[in-house]
């Protein structure tokens, strides 16, 4: 069994390798994708997603959405964190700092 990852504002999120965040043309919104999978984020999770590059820690990711939505950054931080650590937990999202898949 794998370790349940932990994320922190030093994590640096990003897909697992099996799974895509995309817009659907024919559904005209956003849609994560994984095998046999399909969940339809919402506006807000879609932001915070977009995000999710492999690239950009979680802190950088809320200091970003907190200028762009000009709202305190614990809120923010609770949502960021929230999701990320969500999906990770379900096997959508890994850290960089964790390897491949």
């Amino acid at each position: 069994m794998k370790d349940r990852i932990l994320i922190s504002e030093e994590s640096v999120p990003k897909f697992s390798s099996h799974v895509k965040l995309e817009f659907n043309k024919q559904r005209e919104q956003w849609v994560v994708l994984a095998p046999e999978k399909l969940m339809v984020p919402d506006e807000t999770s879609v932001a915070i997603l977009k995000f999710c590059d492999g690239k950009s820690t979680i802190r950088s990711i809320i200091d970003k959405l907190t200028a762009q939505y000009k709202a305190k950054r614990e809120v923010i931080s609770r949502d960021v964190t929230g999701l990320i650590q969500d999906l990770a937990d379900k096997g959508f999202m890994v850290t960089v700092n964790e390897g491949q898949d």
